[in-house]
């Protein structure tokens, strides 16, 4: 049975985490974590999800003894101190944070030397579909398209754009050998002039209970195509997550992304 901590263990994400982990047969939680002087220290997770109490209690500190697997959907300030912890002590991690900077990026690289990572700025297996196929339409129009980007979440997300239409902007851009930081557009306004080709643009929306959805637009003069992903339940990214437990349960260091876990690289 394999031990799971999950931090964030009182948020919108983590609570679906804890429930994920309850239907998962060979995982156990043994371990929740929250920011420092949260109200929820000290509560029982389970019940916090809506399920029966399972006794694990939030704490804010982890325990090397109580886990075999951190599972990361927070924010990248935790998200470098819990790297920290888990390749000192030789745990795994499962890690879904967004807005991670270069910085962090690097410190991943290291402890993948020493410890086994998935890092993935989204779990789910129909936007891991949809990276693939990203890079089948980019390599198949090639420069004779304009291509945007279009993300929408939920009003309490607090980077922009999502970690996710930032990977499909790199997956697009490095199938057509451009670098994203110098063609990566990122809204427009006033008089910015006619579009230049080479760039991709990035639009944003921001409003209500939206869970996640992204279109990739390439568009020509007389047709479009467009590849669209929507998530109508956090669980699609929490079932992935437990998926991502189980199959880097079997490695002993490495930095993978999902599109090795689902073998379609």
């Amino acid at each position: 049975m394999t031990r799971i901590a999950i931090a964030g263990a009182a948020g919108r994400m983590g609570k679906n985490l804890v429930i994920a982990c309850s239907e998962t047969e060979d995982m156990t939680l043994t371990q929740a974590l929250e920011r420092d002087q949260s109200p929820s220290l000290g509560m029982d997770c389970g019940l916090l999800a809506g399920l029966e109490p399972n006794k694990v209690l939030i704490a804010s500190e982890l325990d090397a003894g109580l886990f075999d697997i951190l599972v990361d959907f927070t924010h990248p300030t935790a998200t470098t101190h819990h790297v920290d912890f888990c390749s000192t002590h030789g745990k795994k991690m499962v890690i879904g944070t967004t807005g991670c900077d270069a910085a962090l990026e690097q410190k991943l690289h290291q402890a993948g030397q020493k410890i086994a990572i998935i890092y993935a700025p989204n779990m789910s297996v129909g936007v891991n579909l949809c990276l693939k196929l990203l890079q089948t339409a980019a390599a198949v129009l090639g420069d004779s398209v304009d291509i945007e980007i279009i993300e929408a979440h939920h009003r309490h997300k607090v980077d922009a754009p999502s970690g996710t239409a930032l990977k499909m902007g790199q997956v697009v851009a490095e199938t057509l050998g451009r670098d994203l930081d110098g063609c990566a557009v990122f809204g427009r306004e006033g008089q910015v002039g006619a579009r230049d080709r080479k760039t991709i643009g990035f639009e944003t929306i921001r409003a209500g209970d939206i869970v996640g959805e992204h279109t990739v637009l390439f568009a020509a003069e007389g047709e479009r195509v467009e590849i669209t992903h929507k998530a109508s339940s956090r669980m699609t990214f929490a079932h992935g997550a437990m998926r991502a437990c189980r199959w880097i349960g079997q490695r002993q260091s490495g930095l993978y992304s999902m599109q090795d876990v689902l073998d379609i690289i």
